[in-house]
């Protein structure tokens, strides 16, 4: 038995009311709320009770995944797909997605593998020709323009697909349902629904998935509670590098990340990053320094930019590409409070080289450098490179993966690396690379100029 309800749910941030209201008390936003009518489930207690299971004599089921076709994108799945599961891949319109996806389709679809594309945004027509650009011709791709996802199951006894791929889910819909596609409740439903017959029949499902303007996924989070992993396009359009990172993996480890580049041909995969973020660096001009991050598994070494420059307004400006600008300021106010530096009455830019974001704590002491670099107008070591967090106090504080970093950068022809207090002697030796420890910001900033 179903019952319907009237809800007013708001279409940015998904808070649900009671009545409707002019402005959403969560998000603050102006007429976001929307009328939506739901069934509410009666629940049935007339089956028969489930006996509680010993966590011992549950069975292990039988690990098995089956490559993508694309390394980069195994690496952040955790070694491959698993069979039954539900991948949701979010980014930026015009980033790459179905680019990627219709990629990974050619290198599956096989005779005993087809392969299946519901599209609810693009026409056959669309589809071919985006196809045709990347060479791709499979007879095994079969493509779906029905975006009722109640009939889906129908197809997959048609077909029987090992894959699944629905661009996007933002744009099917439940037919029980009277909201629109996109909608919270019609984004929980489908999902629901695919997820049911995800595991039941144990395809695998690509959902692709709208964010917001500040790059987060549209609708609620339970749509990311739902699935089995989120993964996310990173990028900017004027670059031609993309980043894969993974944000939850039921099967694998989190927060890896896959590099890849955009081509006439479509996505290639970077198998050794660090080697094209420093090709074209420019080591005698001031404001540039390496520093050694670590994103998932994966050591990179990535140049910082900064530029540092009188400003010529009542108050300084601090702008920021490639890493959070709350970030930057918060490594300024330590530069001025804990060593006096009058950084505010300059402007000061940071920019990260090849479109890339940094996350790792371990980079704000190549920010610091390539700030102090620009501020002094000296240029830093061509040969060293900077790995350490800093703290509010003014502390150096120990990162970790130092070896992984330290061996990346002998590999990139680094001699010099400046890193927190406490790394061990036999690295020097094995790695034949000279560290120099900091333990605090007056070290660093005495050492930094000594070089």
């Amino acid at each position: 038995m179903a019952k319907n309800t009237t809800r007013f749910v708001c279409k940015d941030c998904g808070y649900e009311a009671p009545k409707w209201l002019g402005r959403c008390p969560s998000c603050g936003l102006w007429n976001t709320l929307r009328e939506e009518s739901l069934p509410v489930r009666v629940s049935d207690r007339s089956g028969p009770k489930l006996p509680a299971l010993s966590l011992a004599d549950i069975p292990e089921a039988p690990s098995y995944r089956f490559p993508s076709g694309i390394g980069e994108l195994d690496r952040v799945l955790g070694g491959g797909m698993v069979p039954g599961s539900l991948i949701l891949l979010g980014g930026d319109p015009g980033i790459g997605k179905s680019t990627l996806l219709l990629q990974v389709a050619d290198r599956i679809a096989s005779p005993r593998k087809k392969v299946l594309y519901l599209s609810g945004e693009e026409s056959a027509g669309q589809i071919r020709l985006r196809a045709s650009r990347l060479g791709i011709g499979n007879p095994a791709i079969y493509f779906l323009a029905e975006q009722n996802i109640e009939r889906l199951d129908e197809y997959l006894q048609d077909i029987d697909p090992g894959l699944v791929i629905i661009d996007s889910i933002q744009t099917v819909y439940v037919a029980s349902i009277s909201s629109i596609p996109g909608s919270i409740t019609q984004l929980r439903e489908s999902t629901a629904k695919i997820m049911e017959l995800a595991k039941t029949t144990e395809r695998v499902f690509v959902l692709v998935g709208h964010v917001t303007k500040e790059g987060a996924l549209a609708g609620p989070k339970v749509l990311e509670h739902m699935v089995d992993v989120v993964i996310y396009f990173e990028g900017e359009k004027n670059f031609s590098f993309r980043l894969l990172r993974g944000i939850k993996n039921r099967f694998g480890a989190t927060d890896e990340i896959g590099l890849l580049e955009m081509s006439g041909m479509g996505l290639r995969e970077v198998l050794d990053p660090s080697q094209i973020f420093l090709s074209l660096r420019d080591s005698g001009v001031s404001g540039s320094a390496v520093a050694a991050s670590f994103e998932g598994s994966r050591p990179l070494l990535i140049e910082v930019q900064a530029l540092v420059a009188p400003t010529g307004l009542g108050y300084a400006r601090r702008m920021a590409s490639g890493i959070d600008q709350n970030r930057l300021a918060l490594i300024i106010a330590v530069l001025e409070k804990r060593r006096g530096f009058n950084l505010g009455a300059f402007d000061v830019y940071l920019k990260v080289t090849g479109g890339v974001f940094l996350r790792d704590p371990a980079a704000d002491l190549g920010i610091a450098a390539a700030i102090l670099s620009s501020y002094r107008d000296k240029p830093l070591a061509a040969d060293m490179v900077f790995a350490g967090e800093l703290g509010l106090a003014g502390d150096i504080r120990p990162v970790p993966f130092l070896e992984a970093r330290l061996k990346e950068a002998v590999k990139m022809g680094f001699r010099r690396a400046m890193v927190p207090p406490g790394a061990a002697n036999a690295l020097n030796k094995e790695l034949g690379l000279e560290i120099i420890e900091i333990k605090n910001l007056d070290d660093f900033i005495d050492k930094v100029t000594e070089g």
